[in-house]
């Protein structure tokens, strides 16, 4: 099977998180997420649990996952 998104990534990008499920999660995934280098703005949906990214300069997709990893909960693109 061939993964079509590429590992990074300009403007802005959407990843699905699972296991969000309050305000403190959200915040837990903006305050792990806007710690990425080049992360300009991030936007959480708990009603989707999605989280929106937008990047001054082209970031990892990788870096993204990691840093929600780092709040606990898992990350998709």
């Amino acid at each position: 099977m061939t993964n079509n998104i590429p590992p990074r990534f300009e403007g802005t990008a959407s990843f699905q998180i699972s296991g969000m499920t309050c305000g403190h999660c959200a915040q837990a995934v903006t305050t792990k997420v806007s710690a990425v280098p080049g992360v300009e703005t991030v936007e959480v949906d708990l009603s989707t649990g999605t989280v929106t990214v937008s990047v001054a300069q082209p970031v990892d997709r990788a870096d993204v996952v990691a840093a929600v990893q780092e709040a606990g909960y898992t990350a998709s693109t």
